[in-house]
């Protein structure tokens, strides 16, 4: 595991088009892909000069996959960056931003995984670096164990999941048996059809967002009312509910040891040291001894780096790019 410290933003260099305002002009454009019958948002974005247009098709694709409740809207401070070097996409998860939100789909992460697969081949065509957030980073490690050809890279930002050894650590603690009942009594309640309306409704609500981003932001600068609205805005959709509802049905995800293991492609970590729901810092171990050769950067930032300090993490992910590159043509 290489370590990369991150660097104060005053640091990075202001003329350099690595992470900061875009320099050169990029394409974005809006389109729709049909997945299994279901309409699916996406973005595509790539430089507007011929002599950079040129230079990223030599270069490997980016498919970036946003975290649970998110979409491409998440992605505004990174596309125009990282599209001024490469051909960059972007979708909505089924269920999620402007994508489709069926009723009577079991959605879960290998529904996702084949959403990405799928996408990579049919829209990108060749070899693409995975970057994911959250639920989108394990969805990104899904599917790069599952097709290792199809990925020319995967970068995880606080990845969702758990190792085998941390499932079922409550066991062995004093009272673990009073744990495990207050805690099957909440999952008995969550799964009720009454109190997950009543979940939804609260958490939908622009205040509840705006709170809950603010806990898992350090500097809460970007939880601004565009971001709120990326949010809030799809929950108004019809389906909404049936997708929210679905997602808490499902069942528990697999460790991430069994994904670690399958995948070959380079690997790049960029953890949001502060953040509370993965609780990076602690388990840091575990993820390097998962996979011994990633690279990995730290971010003094909470749940969703790019958003947070997307200065910084576009000129990580550039310079590691960068590596890639340099790889690929030795």
């Amino acid at each position: 595991m290489t370590v990369i410290r991150s660097k104060p933003p005053a640091t990075l260099p202001a003329s350099r088009p690595d992470g900061g305002a875009a320099t050169h002009p990029v394409s974005i454009t809006s389109h729709r892909w049909q997945f299994r019958g279901q309409s699916i948002h996406c973005l595509r974005a790539t430089p507007q000069d011929q002599s950079p247009v040129r230079d990223s098709r030599r270069r490997p694709p980016l498919v970036l996959v946003h975290g649970f409740g998110a979409s491409t809207q998440h992605w505004r401070h990174n596309i125009p960056c990282l599209a001024q070097q490469y051909e960059v996409h972007a979708f909505d998860l089924l269920g999620f931003g402007r994508s489709a939100k069926p009723t009577d789909l079991a959605l879960d992460t290998t529904f996702w995984r084949d959403q990405l697969l799928d996408y990579a081949r049919e829209r990108v065509g060749r070899p693409a670096v995975f970057v994911g957030n959250s639920l989108g980073g394990y969805v990104a490690l899904r599917a790069a164990a599952a097709q290792p050809h199809a990925s020319a890279g995967v970068v995880l930002l606080n990845p969702m999941g758990r190792f085998r050894c941390e499932q079922g650590r409550t066991e062995d603690r004093p009272f673990s048996w009073a744990a495990n009942g207050l805690a099957a009594m909440g999952l008995a309640l969550l799964k009720t059809r009454v109190f997950q309306r009543l979940l939804f409704e609260n958490l939908r609500r622009p205040g509840s967002i705006r709170r809950q981003l603010r806990k898992v932001y350090v500097d809460p600068t970007n939880v601004d009312e565009a971001l709120v609205d990326a949010i809030h805005r799809p929950t108004l959709d019809p389906g909404a509910f049936a997708v929210f509802a679905n997602i808490l049905n499902m069942p528990a995800h697999k460790p991430v040891d069994e994904w670690f293991a399958q995948v070959r492609a380079p690997l790049l970590f960029c953890w949001g040291r502060h953040d509370p729901w993965i609780n990076p810092v602690p388990r840091l171990a575990l993820f390097r001894e998962a996979a011994p050769d990633a690279k990995e950067v730290i971010l003094d930032a909470g749940h969703c780096p790019h958003d947070e300090q997307p200065e910084q993490f576009n000129g990580v992910l550039l310079q590691w790019l960068d590596t890639l590159n340099n790889t690929a043509v030795a």
